[in-house]
């Protein structure tokens, strides 16, 4: 067989493209999907606003200082009725972990090959379900079982008689080990419970056994997940308002996961 045989043979059979244009067909991806579920995140997080009193009227928010607006004021001790946005309640987790989810999905449609699509369809269904809901119900209902019997708990912890500082602090601490203890355990068994709930609904719905096995990198995505869990669990604080601020930042992670999903 001649040389010009051969290299016609691979060339028909084995196209290869180049990295550049690899590269010019998925550069848009990631940016792309990053743009989506953070648009997502940021049209549910208005309409929370909206419902909790926060007005969306460019002119109000032209005219409030930046430090007060809705996504950005902290609870202020010194001014307790000062109103500020909520993250406390799952369905408003959930709203938004959905709404991230839909904007990647959609992003990853746009940005991405048609042939991914249903992979992102059963990546959504684990980022939902594995990531979202079953850990959200694990936490709520640990979290309402907790704040019931937090003064029962409570008064079992052990406690220095002393007055100095470090007594005060260590005090402090070993009352906050009951509440720390029941959401590291709901947040855990609720993540484990998840992935095998997604994996058994997406066996089901698109009829393909994929072992989505929990690994230690997989726990960078539940980020939002403890966020989550210690708004729900924490006292009013300036350090809780600040984690219920940030928690929109990390429940992009279940868009972006999902719009940048492919099967290997």
């Amino acid at each position: 067989m001649s040389v010009n045989n051969i290299t016609s043979f691979t060339s028909r059979n084995y196209p290869v493209k180049n990295n550049t244009e690899k590269n010019r067909e998925n550069k848009y991806l990631k940016p792309g999907v990053i743009l989506t579920s953070a648009l997502g995140v940021g049209a549910a997080l208005a309409v929370i606003a909206k419902k909790q009193g926060f007005s969306l009227k460019p002119s109000a928010i032209k005219n409030t200082p930046v430090k007060d607006w809705a996504i950005f004021r902290l609870y202020d001790k010194n001014h307790p009725n000062k109103k500020t946005i909520e993250l406390e309640d799952e369905k408003e987790i959930i709203s938004l972990a959905a709404a991230s989810v839909a904007g990647g999905l959609a992003g990853g449609a746009i940005f991405d090959d048609k042939k991914h699509f249903k992979a992102k369809l059963r990546e959504a269904v684990n980022q939902l379900l594995g990531n979202v809901l079953v850990p959200v119900a694990c936490v709520g209902g640990v979290a309402r079982l907790y704040k019931a019997n937090k003064e029962k708990l409570v008064s079992v912890m052990p406690q220095l008689k002393s007055t100095g500082k470090f007594a005060k602090n260590f005090n402090k601490v070993i009352q906050i080990l009951p509440g720390s203890f029941a959401t590291i355990v709901s947040l855990g068994f609720g993540i484990i419970a998840g992935n095998k709930v997604s994996n058994f609904i997406n066996e089901k719905l698109f009829h393909k056994k994929v072992e989505r096995n929990i690994k230690g990198s997989d726990f960078a995505p539940h980020v939002d997940d403890l966020g989550m869990a210690v708004s729900l669990m924490a006292e009013k604080s300036k350090g809780a308002s600040f984690i219920q601020r940030i928690v929109p930042l990390f429940l992009c992670v279940p868009g972006i996961e999902t719009g940048m999903h492919r099967d290997l």
